[in-house]
């Protein structure tokens, strides 16, 4: 397929990124590994997938090692989203995580860096720490992940929180509760959702309505699901792949056109939320 551009997101500070990215979660565990996982990278940025999600947490910084291998000489094609570890983000601490991702990904700047999780050091802490870090340029903008609507407001109450930038959830077919609440709360203030396992790390594809559906448009399942959040306003989807041809195929999904009756189809064999939930995580 390929014959259709991915579609682009706008950050609140104006960058622009594919709706399509690349996430590396179990990438960097295993050396007999890493030829592999550079490659799909490469290939994804080849594809126009360039934007790619990381954290100091994946591998202990491993995953942080393998993209930077992958945009060795093609750091002006990648939009970079790099995490901090909840008990590392205190003021001196965000700092000094940030430091030790740059040094890993070999770049002077990260686009986007995140707070992974809330943990007990205190937002106003960190997000000083962000600010700091924007000013001086290590950082282009900042955002959370896994924060619930309610951990959303509590950040807007902080000096300086309404620069949050993103906010990177789990969200594919079988996940849907950031529908309720959380997912029209941000794209009201035109903070885009990054959703990460897009595809339930695979559990998804095996549910016959969507393997159905996907044998209609001879596409896969894989496709279908990445389609579903794809249509969604203000979301970025980032599936992990370690293969080039899947990353191949990942980049197809965006050519996709579903009916409004296949949407019907899949939203009765994977129901959205009729009241709020937990936020949930993986």
């Amino acid at each position: 397929m390929q014959g259709d551009a991915i579609p682009t997101i706008r950050f609140p500070n104006g960058a622009e990124v594919p709706a399509l990215g690349q996430g590396t979660w179990n990438m960097g565990e295993r050396s007999s590994e890493a030829k592999r996982e550079i490659e799909s990278l490469r290939t994804g940025l080849d594809l126009g997938m360039t934007l790619i999600d990381t954290a100091e947490m994946y591998a202990d910084g491993g995953a942080e090692k393998i993209v930077g291998e992958a945009i060795r000489g093609r750091r002006e094609e990648v939009f970079l989203v790099s995490k901090v570890y909840p008990w590392n983000a205190s003021r001196r601490g965000t700092i000094d995580a940030c430091e030790g991702s740059l040094s890993r990904l070999g770049t002077d700047r990260i686009d986007l860096y995140l707070l992974h999780w809330r943990g007990d050091h205190p937002l106003s802490e960190t997000v000083e720490a962000f600010e700091g870090l924007k000013a001086s340029g290590k950082i282009g903008a900042w955002g959370v992940s896994n924060f619930d609507k309610s951990d959303m407001e509590e950040l807007f109450d902080v000096p300086h929180g309404h620069n949050v930038a993103t906010n990177q959830v789990l969200y594919n077919l079988s996940r849907r509760g950031v529908e309720y609440d959380l997912l029209p709360w941000c794209q009201e203030r035109q903070i885009p959702v990054m959703a990460y396992s897009p595809i339930e790390q695979g559990r998804v594809l095996h549910h016959p309505e969507l393997i159905r559906i996907a044998k209609a448009y001879q596409a896969t399942p894989a496709q279908v699901a990445l389609a579903f959040l794809l249509e969604r306003e203000g979301v970025i989807v980032i599936p992990k792949t370690s293969s080039a041809a899947r990353a191949a195929e990942n980049r197809d999904a965006v050519s996709l056109d579903i009916t409004d009756e296949d949407w019907a189809a899949l939203d009765a064999a994977f129901p959205p939320p009729a009241r709020k939930k937990p936020l949930e995580m993986l």
